[in-house]
């Protein structure tokens, strides 16, 4: 996926989630910081950083996708 990045919310999400594997950290709060200083050049978080901390943390606190 990382050779094809759009800005876009589904681009995001699939790249966040690529990274969030690759990331140990037990702290949620900097896990997310992490991942998203890791993707720091992805487009949708470049055009709308707001929205992509948002998505980020609805994913790990609401979904509860990697509990």
């Amino acid at each position: 996926m990382k050779n094809k990045l759009y800005d876009n919310a589904d681009s995001f999400a699939m790249s966040f989630d690529e990274e969030w594997e690759n990331i140990n950290c037990d702290d949620l709060r900097l896990k997310i910081d992490k991942v998203l200083e890791i993707l720091s050049d992805h487009p949708f978080l470049i055009s709308n950083p707001e929205n992509a901390k948002k998505m980020a943390e609805f994913r790990i606190f609401s979904l509860k996708k990697f509990q």
